[in-house]
C-alpha cells in the first residue's frame, strides 16, 4: 500500500511539472509555447564618454540571459521576440558627499532604451528605458573598475528587460 501511494505522488508530480513546462520556466518566465525564437540586434552607444566596448558587451549580455534562461532559438533578425534599442546615458556621479567636500562614493549609471517586440502576441510590446547603476569608492578611479562596474550593471539591466518582457506571470 505504502508503494502505490508514493508511486501516486510521483506520478501525480511528473503529471504538474508537465503540465507547467508548456508555459513556464522555473527561471520567472511566462513564455507563450509558440514562441520559438529570439533576436537581440546590435544596441548602438549615444552616451559620450562611455567605454568603447560597452555596446558590444551590453549586447552579448542581453542575448547571453535568453540563452541561459530560457529554452528560446537565438536568430540574427526577426525573432519571434525581438529586441532592439540605444544606450542612451554612462555618466558617473558623486555621492555621499563628506565634510571636506569631497564624495566618498561615486555612482556609474547607464540607460538603455528597448524597443521589445512580440510577433506572436503584439500586446506585449512595448519601449521603455531601463537604469541601473554600481556605487565605487572615490579614492578608486573609474577606469580602475570600469570593466566590473559595467559587468555588474548589465546584469542587473538585462534581467529587468528579461523580467519585462517575459517575466508576466
Amino acid at each position: 500500500m505504502r508503494q502505490f501511494v508514493k508511486t501516486t505522488q510521483i506520478a501525480f508530480l511528473a503529471l504538474i511539472a508537465i503540465t507547467l513546462q508548456g508555459c513556464y520556466s522555473f527561471t520567472g518566465a511566462a513564455i507563450d509555447p509558440n514562441v520559438k525564437t529570439v533576436s537581440v540586434a546590435f544596441f548602438q552607444n549615444y552616451a559620450p564618454v562611455a567605454q568603447v566596448t560597452l555596446s558590444q558587451e551590453f549586447t552579448e549580455s542581453l542575448k547571453d540571459i535568453f540563452i541561459s534562461q530560457t529554452n528560446l532559438t537565438l536568430i540574427k533578425e526577426n525573432g519571434d521576440l525581438h529586441f532592439e534599442g540605444a544606450i542612451t546615458r554612462y555618466e558617473a556621479v558623486p555621492l555621499a558627499i563628506q565634510g571636506n567636500e569631497q564624495a566618498a562614493q561615486t555612482r556609474l549609471n547607464i540607460t538603455v532604451d528597448v524597443k521589445f517586440t512580440n510577433r506572436i502576441d503584439p500586446t506585449q510590446n512595448f519601449e521603455k528605458s531601463f537604469t541601473q547603476f554600481e556605487d565605487f569608492e572615490s579614492n578608486q578611479t573609474l577606469t580602475a573598475v570600469e570593466s566590473a562596474l559595467i559587468e555588474a550593471v548589465n546584469v542587473k539591466l538585462t534581467q529587468d528587460i528579461f523580467n519585462a518582457s517575459v517575466g508576466n506571470w
